[in-house]
């Protein structure tokens, strides 16, 4: 990465990994969250008969993956939208900004402090389905279909994508917002249209294959990458720390060395003897 120093980088990723750790919420959306996510698809799959055809399991196992999807989805806005309002609350943003860390090792330090436990989470998630499906399905076509090579890439490519654009959603809002509710409402909200994209897969709209799972892959990837772009604009330090661009007057020359500026006092008194 071009201009980033890691060590920098790396030492904003720990401080909010140490900021984790000391907040139940997140602690809370991060660990018990994503099981409540995965009661439904569980009892999805089970509850598919031996019966049933393979049509129709693979559209059981469908709803199963996007379930799934919600969790990289939805955590990582729900965490991200703490990161900038919630040190604002706490008061350390301030001091955040005036180190001299870039905006980019701000932004990518924050991100993977998120994204990495929030993918790391949806894979064990997934991971665990296809161990209790292999235990307790009725169906053994659920196994067979879950564990297809098509189903595997998608979950894997998918899983960061979505937490890539539900971090960043989360952190311009957090940026702009001056409550950490209200912050992580609207992330919440803006971290779902990304879902209609593994929707279409998910329900067999478009069917599933390693060439679609790329395809919609690398949309979303595109989708993330001009995310971002719009994120990093967003994210002015001035802004941040006072509430404001600075105001400049357009075509304004700046004053030649030596100048004494007039003061107009109250009154319309004049103060200052005139230019040097």
């Amino acid at each position: 990465m071009i201009g980033l120093d890691m060590g920098r980088l790396t030492a904003v990723a720990r401080k909010e990994v140490r900021e984790y750790r000391r907040t139940p919420f997140i602690i809370g959306a991060m660990t018990v969250l994503p099981f409540f996510f995965m009661v439904e698809p569980v009892l999805t799959i089970f509850a598919i008969g031996t019966t049933v055809k393979s049509a129709s399991v693979a559209k059981g196992v469908g709803v199963t993956f996007l379930l799934l999807l919600i969790v990289p989805a939805i955590i990582p806005a729900t965490v991200a939208a703490y990161s900038v309002v919630g040190e604002r609350d706490q008061g350390t943003l301030e001091p955040l900004l005036t180190t001299p860390v870039r905006r980019g090792e701000i932004l990518i330090g924050k991100a993977l402090a998120c994204v990495v436990p929030s993918v790391g989470i949806a894979y064990f998630l997934f991971a665990l389905v296809v161990v209790l499906a292999h235990f307790f399905a009725q169906n053994p076509i659920v196994v067979t279909t879950l564990t297809d090579g098509s189903h595997i890439l998608a979950q894997a490519l998918f899983a960061p994508l979505l937490a890539i654009w539900s971090i960043g959603v989360g952190t311009a809002v957090s940026a702009r917002a001056s409550d950490v509710r209200i912050a992580q409402q609207l992330g919440t909200m803006a971290s779902l249209p990304p879902l209609a994209v593994t929707a279409l897969v998910a329900f067999q709209i478009v069917p599933i294959g390693v060439w679609t799972a790329v395809g919609f892959g690398l949309g979303l990837l595109v989708i993330d990458i001009a995310m971002w772009r719009v994120v990093a604009a967003m994210f002015d330090r001035e802004r941040l720390i006072t509430g404001s661009r600075a105001a400049r007057r357009v075509g304004a020359a700046a004053a030649p060395a030596g100048t004494v500026r007039r003061i107009q006092g109250y009154g319309g008194a004049d103060h200052g003897r005139g230019d040097t």
